[in-house]
Parts: structure tokens; sequence; C-alpha cells
């Protein structure tokens, strides 16, 4: 049962070197080890191991996650991450998730603020706590702008404070940009007539430009199972675009369908729920996943690195 007094809290870091990011989250981590709640931490390597080795002998309380390899793909954080761990206790549980840094590419960036906008209707009435640490020095200032939006609480030198900007659902708006793709793609329609085809197409393709297995086969697996929602759920008809860049091979497809739930492949559905998991197996293979939906059409594009 919910504890209507410890509602679902989402902080937001905004730190600035080694000493501000260990004295805001370590002691954010011993309070909830002190009261008894599960704790993970979920952030990219170097910070991963600042934080285990300040936490000393009580490191090995504590899940402790490589965001950069876990969180790859900001669209499998909500399942395979924040889910994941909160999902395996009934009462309060503290997360540290750092799913924005430096490293990450233009690309890799609207997906993190989407992600972080749908923790706050993901875990909603939840008895569950996910700070999310910001380094100020080297983020630029739109960054945390954005992240002032999409987290209701701020901490920082100045201690905790309610954001003024808090305003997820607008951030998601501005954020959900068509997905145009270059010149010369390779272009292929199809219905249920061709999804058989299409995936061996799709693994031929891969293979040719320099997609090796096991990567070549979960990039054919995720292109089956967009085409597959598309057959089923997006007017039984649609078109799949291929094309490679320097480090990668993307995909995409495009059909008539409407996306009517925000955290479609982002929370696994129950196990009695028939259906409903192909947009989940897609976020947990691919390196990135972007969708873009308008009423009658939606156009969802993954990445895989070579």
């Amino acid at each position: 049962m919910v504890d209507a007094l410890r509602p679902f809290r989402h902080p937001a870091l905004f730190y600035r070197g080694d000493t501000e990011y260990l004295d805001g989250v370590v002691p954010y981590l011993l309070e909830g080890l002190d009261r008894g709640e599960p704790v993970a931490v979920a952030v990219p390597g170097r910070n991963l191991l600042l934080i285990e080795k300040a936490l000393e002998d009580r490191a090995g309380e504590v899940r402790l996650i490589d965001m950069s390899r876990a969180g790859r793909n900001p669209g499998a954080i909500l399942p395979s991450v924040l889910h994941a761990f909160a999902g395996e206790h009934d009462g309060p549980v503290r997360i540290v998730g750092e799913p924005i840094w430096a490293g990450r590419t233009d690309d890799e960036y609207p997906a993190c603020v989407e992600h972080e906008a749908l923790i706050n209707n993901a875990f909603a009435g939840r008895d569950l706590a996910v700070l999310c640490p910001y380094d100020v020095a080297a983020l630029p200032p739109s960054v945390l702008a954005d992240a002032e939006r999409t987290h209701p609480e701020l901490w920082g030198l100045a201690g905790p404070f309610i954001s003024p900007r808090f305003d997820p659902d607008g951030v998601r708006a501005d954020f959900r940009r068509p997905l145009v793709p270059p010149v010369g793609v390779v272009e292929r329609t199809f219905d249920i007539g061709q999804l058989a085809s299409l995936r061996g197409f799709a693994e031929i393709w891969a293979a040719r430009h320099g997609l090796r297995r096991p990567r070549r086969d979960d990039f054919a697996l995720a292109i089956a199972e967009l085409i597959t929602n598309s057959v089923l759920y997006g007017g039984g008809k649609g078109v799949l675009r291929l094309w490679p860049e320097e480090e990668q091979v993307v995909a995409e497809v495009t059909d008539a369908g409407t996306i009517t739930d925000p955290l479609a492949g982002r929370v696994p559905p129950a196990a009695t729920t028939p259906g409903g998991r192909g947009l989940l197996l897609v976020n947990r293979l691919a390196d990135l996943v972007r969708t873009y939906w308008v009423p009658g059409r939606t156009t969802t594009r993954v990445h895989f690195s070579r």
C-alpha cells in the first residue's frame, strides 16, 4: 500500500566537482540504508566507482549499475533499470539515476529528456525516490534548464527547493519533433505479406553495412517487431527506411498508427496482459530509440552501433 505521507520524489541534484557530487549522493543513500530501504545507484562508470569507494563497507548493501551500459538507450532505463529494481520491492525504494552526462550525443539527448519527463508519470503515487545528478560544470545551461522542467525538486548548495519551472508535459511536447531521414535512404513499403521477407532483407542489408552478429540478429528482430506492430496496430501497412552512418546503422518504420500511451515500451505490461511487449523489446535491443507521433502517424527510429 502506498504511504500517502511519502509520495514519489524526483529531485535533480546540481553539482560541481566530485566533492559536491558525493556530498549530495552519499548521505541520501546512507539515509535510505539506515531506514532499511532497498537502494540502487545507476550512474556512469567513473561516478559509480566514486560512490562505491565513498560508501566503504556499506557498498555491498547497494545495487550498483553502470548507467553508460544499462542506459545506453535512454528508452531502456525505465523498464530495465528503474522498474526492474523497484518492481522487486513492495515498500519504499531509493535510487540514484544519472541518465544525462557530457558524453551524450545530440541524437541521444532528446530521448534522455523524454525519459526524465516520463519518470514523473511512471511512478506517480509510488513510495519511491529517484535522485538525478547533473554536472553543472560539464553540461550546458540549456540542459540544466530542461532539468528544472523535468524535476519538481532541485538540490544544490542553497539546499532543496521546489522548481518553479516544473513542466514535464511541456518539455516533452517541445522535444517531440519530426524525424527527417537523410537523402538517399533505402525504402520499402510493406503490409502483412512482406513481414517475413522484409526481416531477411534487413538482415542482409545490415551485414553489407558492417553490422556483425549477434547485433545483426538484434537489428533484424527489432525491425520485425516494429513492422509487425505496424501491421497489427498501425493501419495494416507501413514504410521501412534503412541507412548507414559513420559508426552505426539506422532504421525507421512509419505507419498510420497513433500512440495513446506515452509510457508504451517503457513500462512492462502486467503478466496477464496480452501483447504490448514489442516496443519494450525494441528498447532493450537497440542502442537508441526515437519516436515521433501525431494523430494518424507514428515514426519509430532505431540506432545500432557497428
